[in-house]
């Protein structure tokens, strides 16, 4: 585990980059997350993080099938939005642990 300073704040994150506190979360984090790989965040890209945070809060399991069926974006959209693997960039700027499905 280390410290990393995002947004201007110190954040504790893992070693892949995850928060380890999700109360830390914040818009702006994930903003600055996601310009470190190249990604700029947009609406769409928040309605995905909100149904993530959602869904790990009610103790539900993630899948990139299970967001794709969630209405808010489809699998093809979902690889637009966050390249080179949706689920483990999106959970990551969502500030939940990485998800089991992902390697």
């Amino acid at each position: 585990m280390a410290e990393k300073t995002i947004a201007g704040k110190s954040i504790a994150v893992t070693d892949e980059g995850y928060l380890t506190n999700t109360s830390q979360w914040s818009k702006e984090i994930a903003m600055e997350m996601a310009k470190e790989d190249g990604i700029d965040l947009g609406p769409k890209h928040f309605e995905i993080l909100e149904y993530l945070r959602k869904e790990v809060a009610a103790g539900e399991s993630l899948s990139i099938r299970k967001v794709g069926k969630s209405g808010i974006a489809d699998v093809k959209e979902l690889y637009q939005l966050f390249p080179g693997g949706p689920l483990k960039l999106s959970s990551k700027y969502a500030g939940i642990p990485k998800p089991t499905s992902c390697v």
